[in-house]
Order: structure tokens, then C-alpha cells, then sequence
């Protein structure tokens, strides 16, 4: 009998990721089918399942898809009523799936959740890739509770709640199957990056909710496939910030908005040009001109309706760097 949640595992070349800690994966997750979609892996991890972990079903892209492209294609062979898509460089804790599944079927309307993530490298903190929570401020920039920019705070009991949230982090991405196809997965066209943010937009558009527990937790390591400082990763969180923005935003107030962080993107540049040297400003110009090649194409992914509050808080990029930080909650 086929388990409610698959546990998915999208694997390029992370042999030593999954010999770590797919073990606590299995010990934890007894009442749930595990998978590991391959995207077209060079080193030995596919042989290294095999021989060590025969319970772990595989799947075998015929190339490598990138983050969204991967999980679209795998995940057209996985029937589960729940789907968990999961980093590989997690560590999973004892009960980290029950306080998700029964938020799932205490409110039909939850589409996505996530847990608690902290860092694996300093547990007491929480990480970067979705913290307490993932929210997006008035200018389209995404934070979390817990993390702004690159301020992490100390995990002090503050996010142990359960609360809707704007966007559910990918490292840790629990989400009904039925509504992951009726948005047509992520945007394959993103790779990586804010591509679980542009479907958790999508999904509030469409009447859905995204939620956050703390009553469960993981600890990611983070930076396993791009490091933090990756030129790479700066072009596309710049070019599919933008074209996420167009797809979900509402009249009137996509046409400023655009316009003004264009304009943000180039001080960026120039910041980025000055502190992390010319690739990360070239990252960004070569972003704006990935955003203006893609243009038709996403003009024509805008859904019939967009939610005009979009954002949890008002002016966040603004109040930062002016120096009046603080914790950010609902």
C-alpha cells in the first residue's frame, strides 16, 4: 500500500550528501516513500544507492534539469498524495513530518508548509534558506522570519508557532502533489532559485494558503550546490526576482514597481562591483537582459488573478539599511 508522502531527494553529483544523511532520512520518515531523482549524476552516487540503500527508490532524469526542471521531471512518476521535496544536504529530526501532515488535514486550503529550519553548521541559529518562514516585503525582495539579508538570528523559541507565511523555503518543501500540477510545477526556466517562491505566489493567487510550523524542525548546511558569494547565484536571483514579479504581480502596481527595482538592481550593481569584485556586477547586467529575453514568455504565464497585498511588510530594504533593524513577525 502506497504511503500518503514521498519524500523526494533531487541528487546531481552529491554522493557525499546522501551517504550523510540519508540515513537520518530513513530513520525518521518509517511511514513515508523515499526517492532520490537523479539528475544525470558524473560521480558514483547512483551505484553508491544502490549498494547501500536498496528501500530508496531511484528515478533517472536523462539530463541534468537544474533545481525546477529536475523535480518537474521526476516528479511526474511519483503518485503520492503529499509530496516533500528535500534537500540533500538536511539533517531530518524525530517527528518532523507528523506536525506537517496534520496541518495538511486539519485545513484543505494549505497547499505548501514547511518546518523549522536552523543551521546545521551553527544549530542555535536559523538559516538562510527559509529560517521561520518565508515573507516578501513591498519591493518584491524575499526575507524570513529569523533572517534578513544576511542576518540570521538566534533561535530563542520566538518562531515555535504555527502561522501562514508567503512562501514555503525549497530546501524543505512539503506541498499537496494535486497542487503542485495544477500550477504546472515550478518554472523550469528559473533553474534555481525563487522558483518554490514564484509557485507559492502562484498558488496564493489562486485562493491556496502556505504555512510554517515550528513544531517541526530540520538543519540545513546550505551552499551544497552554489556557494553564498557565487556570482551565478547573484544573476539568478536578480533575473528570476524579476520575472517573478511580472507573472504575479497586479495592475497598476506591477509597471512602478518593475521600474524602480531596475533601477535598485543598478546601485546593487554598482555595490556589488565595489565589494565582490566585476563578476557580481556583470551577474547583474547579464540578469536584467536574462529578464528582457524571457519577457514574452512570462508576460504569457500571468495568471486571470493577482492579490493585491502581496507582502507582510512595508519598505523592509529600506528600514534595514537605514539601520532600524529588529525582528520581523506577521
Amino acid at each position: 500500500m502506497q504511503n500518503k508522502l514521498a519524500i523526494v531527494i533531487l541528487n546531481w553529483n552529491g554522493r557525499n550528501w546522501l551517504e550523510k544523511f540519508l540515513p537520518g532520512v530513513l530513520q525518521f520518515s518509517q511511514h513515508a516513500d523515499v526517492y532520490v531523482i537523479d539528475n544525470h549524476s558524473t560521480d558514483d552516487s547512483l551505484a553508491f544507492l544502490s549498494r547501500h540503500f536498496p528501500p530508496v527508490k531511484i528515478i533517472k532524469n536523462n539530463k541534468n534539469y537544474g533545481f525546477a526542471g529536475g523535480y518537474n521531471e521526476g516528479l511526474q512518476e511519483i503518485t503520492n498524495e503529499y509530496y516533500c521535496l528535500l534537500n540533500s544536504d538536511v539533517e531530518v529530526t524525530e517527528n518532523w513530518i507528523g506536525p506537517v501532515l496534520e496541518l495538511f488535514e486539519k485545513d484543505a486550503s494549505i497547499s505548501a508548509v514547511q518546518p523549522k529550519i536552523l543551521s546545521y553548521n551553527r544549530p542555535q541559529y536559523f538559516e538562510f534558506a527559509g529560517a521561520g518562514g518565508g515573507l516578501i516585503d513591498n519591493l518584491g525582495y524575499p526575507y524570513c522570519r529569523g533572517r534578513v539579508f544576511d542576518e540570521l538570528e538566534e533561535d530563542k523559541g520566538q518562531y515555535d508557532d504555527e502561522t501562514e507565511i508567503f512562501w514555503a523555503s525549497g530546501c524543505c518543501f512539503f506541498i499537496r502533489s494535486k497542487d503542485f500540477w495544477e500550477q504546472n510545477g515550478f518554472d523550469a526556466r528559473f533553474f534555481a532559485h525563487q522558483e518554490e517562491i514564484d509557485l507559492c505566489w502562484r498558488l496564493i493567487n489562486s485562493g491556496k494558503k502556505i504555512f510554517y510550523t515550528g513544531k517541526a524542525k530540520v538543519y540545513h548546511v546550505g551552499g551544497g550546490t552554489l556557494n553564498k558569494q557565487s556570482a551565478q547565484k547573484t544573476f539568478l536571483n536578480i533575473r528570476n526576482n524579476l520575472s517573478m514579479m511580472l507573472k504575479n504581480l497586479p495592475f497598476p502596481k506591477l509597471i512602478w514597481l518593475i521600474f524602480f527595482r531596475l533601477c535598485l538592481d543598478g546601485v546593487a550593481g554598482i555595490y556589488f562591483g565595489v565589494k565582490q569584485g566585476f563578476p557580481h556586477l556583470w551577474a547583474v547586467v547579464r540578469a536584467h537582459f536574462g529578464f528582457y529575453g524571457q519577457l514574452p514568455g512570462t508576460w504569457k504565464l500571468r495568471q486571470n488573478h493577482q492579490k493585491k497585498k502581496f507582502y507582510q511588510s512595508k519598505w523592509l530594504i529600506f528600514k534595514h539599511f537605514l539601520g532600524r533593524r529588529q525582528q520581523i513577525r506577521n
